[in-house]
């Protein structure tokens, strides 16, 4: 199944489809990237709302975002069951769109707050835009077109930067707010899931959905054999074919019989997630790999660029700094995107994180100890910033994306992106007040050691994912998961 071909035509038009859905986090990069570049202007007395803002509405104006995610990724499972993964993904459009109107029209700076709290609750659509990708995807480059929704979010930083510094501040609010307005319209010309058609027991509309993305007949061999497979991991049987514990011979007997219909379930994704021994298994790493790589320090030189590099290495202006800072992120993360699907997931995790490891002390020892001039203070954060996204920040959710079956996809996309959302809050919550206790450098000794620990996981107890169908990766989460593989059923 990793070796399968895609047609050129196809990838073009699943590109550009990815491209359409995880435009959603470039929208969020917009949201992240606008505080920044408005903070000075909010605190002065020049400011354009009505009265400059208190060092309260200041921190509210950075943080509200990561609270409006928390709460509505959990509604991510519900969403992409109930209203499918399209419009689910644009319904996660519509906070943008309601957010950029208010700041473009008011002067109160609590509206302006309670916007940018209501873009946070867009920012946790990137769970269902995960979900939608990775089904309109084909394995051989399902990993490659997952790994643009984080891509997607550097973009959006690296825009939003470039213009806070060329246009005034309501054609700043105009240009986002257009731009959110077309990321709803793009999707209204892209077609269903094909898995989320047969779960609703749609297959003629599934089979339209799999030859739309695939340039393919609707009635070709090739779309039957997808649909039947589509089948086989929805399965009531499908925990027990897994673990061996009936006919072994059920999951052929499947295949082969081309009228097999979809039982409909009574039990909840969270009932079959009890259940399902490979799925727990597959939720406790992906858990764990979301964990470790946002502890590894990451998202404080998102938050605290500026600042940083005004402390570290004042020669350089603070806003160009995190200009670079982004344009690395944006270039790491698309050649990540050539890499996964090419290495595996395992390895590009584990290599990258030793790397980060590296790149992390040498940073706290050039903080702490000064032994360098303070351009080398850049190199190493400029280093650790593209060998940190060229696999470690992006793995977690392309496994995310991949290896939960059809029935928890939803539920399991939105664990993993609440857990993302709790650790970058603690890790930002403890970040200063260690600093403080400890000093800027040994808390970058602290990220080289959990960068160490991501790298270890990776290595002796990941999986690796790399083509593997959703059943398929579901046998290496069990017991001798690893020696099954190969015994895959070939679909005829």
């Amino acid at each position: 199944m990793g070796s399968e071909k895609v047609r050129p035509s196809a990838l073009a038009v699943q590109g550009l489809a990815t491209l359409s859905i995880a435009y959603l986090t470039t929208l969020t990069g917009f949201i992240y990237a606008w505080p920044s570049y408005t903070l000075d202007m909010f605190r002065s007395n020049g400011t354009v709302l009505s009265t400059p803002m208190t060092p309260t509405e200041i921190s509210l104006l950075g943080s509200l975002t990561n609270v409006g995610g928390l709460v509505a990724t959990p509604f991510c499972g519900y969403a992409v069951n109930k209203f499918g993964r399209k419009y689910a993904a644009i319904l996660y459009g519509l906070p943008y769109v309601i957010s950029w109107a208010i700041i473009s029209v008011t002067r109160w700076p609590a509206l302006v707050i309670a916007a940018v709290g209501i873009g946070g609750f867009g920012a946790a659509g990137q769970a269902v835009s995960s979900v939608y990708i990775s089904e309109i995807s084909q394995d051989s480059i399902r990993g490659a077109l997952t790994s643009t929704t984080v891509s997607g979010f550097f973009a959006g930083l690296l825009f939003s930067y470039a213009i806070g510094g060329q246009l005034t501040y309501h054609e700043v609010a105009y240009v986002h707010l257009g731009l959110s307005v077309l990321y709803m319209v793009l999707l209204l010309f892209l077609e269903e899931s094909p898995v989320y058609l047969v779960q609703i027991g749609k297959d003629k509309e599934a089979a339209k959905s799999i030859a739309f993305y695939r340039r393919a007949s609707p009635t070709s061999k090739e779309v039957e054999i997808e649909i039947t497979r589509i089948k086989q991991q929805m399965d009531p049987r499908i925990n027990e074919i897994l673990q061996g514990e009936c006919d072994p011979t059920a999951a052929k007997e499947l295949i082969k019989n081309k009228e097999a219909k979809v039982k409909q379930r009574s039990v909840s994704q969270w009932s079959f997630l009890m259940k399902s021994e490979s799925s727990k298994r597959a939720l406790v790493a992906v858990l764990i790999v979301m964990s470790v790589t946002i502890l590894m320090g990451s998202i404080v030189l998102q938050v605290y660029a500026e600042p940083l590099f005004k402390e570290a290495v004042p020669s350089m202006q603070p806003n160009l700094c995190s200009i670079l800072l982004a344009l690395t992120y944006l270039i790491a993360s698309l050649v990540c995107a050539f890499m996964v699907d090419k290495f595996g997931r395992k390895s590009l995790m584990t290599v990258t994180s030793v790397g980060s490891a590296v790149c992390t002390f040498l940073l706290g020892t050039q903080l702490h100890l000064h032994w360098g001039p303070h351009w080398m203070t850049a190199f190493f954060i400029y280093a650790y910033s593209f060998i940190y996204n060229l696999g470690a920040a992006i793995v977690p959710f392309v496994l995310t994306a991949e290896v939960f079956l059809p029935e928890v996809r939803g539920l399991g996309n939105s664990m993993s992106m609440s857990c993302m959302w709790i650790m970058n809050f603690v890790t930002l919550i403890i970040f200063n007040p260690l600093v403080e206790l400890l000093g800027l450098g040994p808390v970058f000794y602290g990220f080289s050691c959990i960068c160490l620990l991501g790298a270890a996981y990776s290595h002796f107890w990941l999986p690796e994912t790399k083509g593997l169908p959703a059943d398929a990766i579901q046998r290496l989460f069990l017991k001798g998961g690893k020696n099954e593989i190969g015994a895959k059923i070939e679909m005829k």
